[in-house]
């Protein structure tokens, strides 16, 4: 069955927290994707110093998107116990245009395969239906620190 979630339910999912949320929410999600989506709002501090006088959202934030969207999709598909997510390799990384402000990034992480704790992952990011980024991870739920 496919859900959506809240900006509120991805808190209570995943630790992180303004000002490095980059989900606003979750428009669907089952046992193996989901759909998130992140307003990249002009007022975002990343803007006022990434290209001023250009501003363009930072590959390195596209994929955390992807990053957070699969931390969400194991808290959902395997819960944790304290255990928190964590990316231990990233693949395949392509970033075919920018991403400037006011648009809206549709974020698409699928798992892959899945080794215990370990879950090999695919992400796509979309602006109006385009691929801007695309992406394939493994994402990890490790412990918490004591």
């Amino acid at each position: 069955m496919t859900e959506t979630m809240s900006r509120e339910q991805i808190e209570a999912a995943i630790p992180h927290r303004e000002p490095f949320l980059w989900l606003d929410r979750v428009v669907e999600i089952d046992e193996e994707r989901i759909v998130a989506e992140k307003v990249a709002a002009e007022s975002l501090p990343v803007f006022s110093g990434h290209y001023p006088d250009f501003p363009v959202l930072p590959g390195v934030l596209q994929l955390e998107c992807c990053f957070q969207a699969s931390a969400v999709l194991i808290a959902r598909t395997m819960p944790t116990g304290g255990d928190i997510p964590v990316i231990t390799r990233v693949n395949n990384v392509q970033f075919r245009q920018m991403i400037r402000p006011g648009q809206t990034l549709r974020i698409d992480v699928e798992i892959v395969d899945r080794v215990s704790k370990a879950y090999d992952m695919k992400g796509r990011v979309t602006v109006d239906g385009k691929v801007v980024a695309r992406c394939e991870f493994v994402a990890t739920a490790a412990p918490r620190p004591e």
